[in-house]
């Protein structure tokens, strides 16, 4: 089969396209033939091996696993012997946090991995995106526990994490305050954003306002900045380590002083959260925002846009020619 080969860590030059084995489904497993995959945050950090914390999952010195992509959508072609939760045929979406493999024509996954049935209405491309922005927006907000009545201003509205973050906020009821860029205005607010203000004319960082959570989904401001949003027990997040990688450090300090803290939890996805993303993606309650699609013969060129972090939500890749 075709897959995307690094066998060294560093930009989206070290990417080739190779013929590599076709993998074979082990007894509790489902081999997929991949439609769709995605080109993310997730898969951009493993290729460079950076930050250097992931190079144990990944691999200190090279790539533990060759072919990256943790997130697809396809279609189940064989199951193992002992698989009962799905079947030959079955269209699927999911993520495969560490062991990746979606940047090719087959992948492999346990039946009670992070894998749930597509939602009725989506194609491939549109499935791919559901698991990896959802996953880390829903594991912040659920671990700063908001709900209804509270506000949350959520910094990087238009990335894969900050759009999915907007519409899971509004789900579980909070009020909610965006911040983007120009161009990016009208969609914000079609997600559901209460209110939304553009970076380039307004420094959010001065709002005249608190809220109970700032969540900035790129990881692009600090707590010093933001700690004058918070109301008294406010709760600051972000999806990156800080300004000298000061967020876990102020997420073990911070919460013992009884004010404004730093909240840095451990991201852990697990198959009922999937099956939840499919259930809002049924209801018409959370779909991913898909910037722009591209081949697998152009696998670099997605990255290097990735890369730039000026995306706006995900970058799909067309696997096979079912893949629309």
């Amino acid at each position: 089969m075709k897959a995307v080969v690094n066998k060294i860590y560093g930009a989206q030059e070290v990417l080739n396209i190779e013929q590599v084995s076709k993998p074979e489904a082990g007894e509790h497993e489902l081999l997929i033939k991949v439609h769709a995959a995605t080109v993310n945050r997730t898969d951009c950090g493993f290729l460079r091996g950076m930050p250097l914390i992931v190079r144990p999952f990944s691999g200190w010195f090279k790539p533990k696993f060759q072919i990256l992509g943790c997130e697809f959508a396809g279609e189940v072609e064989a199951v193992g012997k002992q698989v009962t939760l799905f079947k030959q045929g079955d269209r699927v979406f999911g993520f495969n946090e560490w062991v990746y493999g979606s940047h090719a024509e087959y992948t492999t996954i346990s039946e009670h991995g992070n894998v749930a049935k597509i939602p009725t209405t989506f194609s491939y491309q549109e499935a791919a995106p559901l698991t990896e922005g959802a996953f880390y927006g829903y594991f912040n907000l659920r671990a700063a526990k908001v709900g209804k009545g509270q506000n949350i201003l959520i910094n990087g509205a238009t990335g894969a994490i900050g759009s999915a973050s907007v519409q899971l906020a509004k789900y579980l009821g909070a009020s909610v305050t965006a911040v983007c860029d120009t161009k990016n205005v009208p969609l914000i607010q079609s997600l559901g954003a209460d209110k939304v203000i553009d970076y380039k004319l307004q420094d959010f960082t001065q709002l005249n306002e608190q809220f109970d959570v700032v969540f900035d989904a790129v990881g692009k401001s600090s707590f010093g900045k933001c700690k004058r949003l918070l109301k008294n027990k406010g709760i600051y997040m972000s999806t990156e380590f800080g300004p000298n990688i000061e967020n876990p450090f102020l997420a073990l300090i911070t919460p013992l002083f009884g004010g404004r803290k730093v909240l840095f939890p451990l991201p852990s996805l697990k198959p009922e959260d999937v099956a939840f993303f499919k259930k809002l993606a049924d209801a018409g309650q959370f779909k991913p925002v898909v910037d722009r699609i591209y081949p697998m013969s152009e696998i670099r060129e997605a990255y290097q846009y990735v890369l730039t972090g000026q995306k706006t939500g995900n970058v799909v890749i067309q696997v096979s020619a079912e893949g629309k």
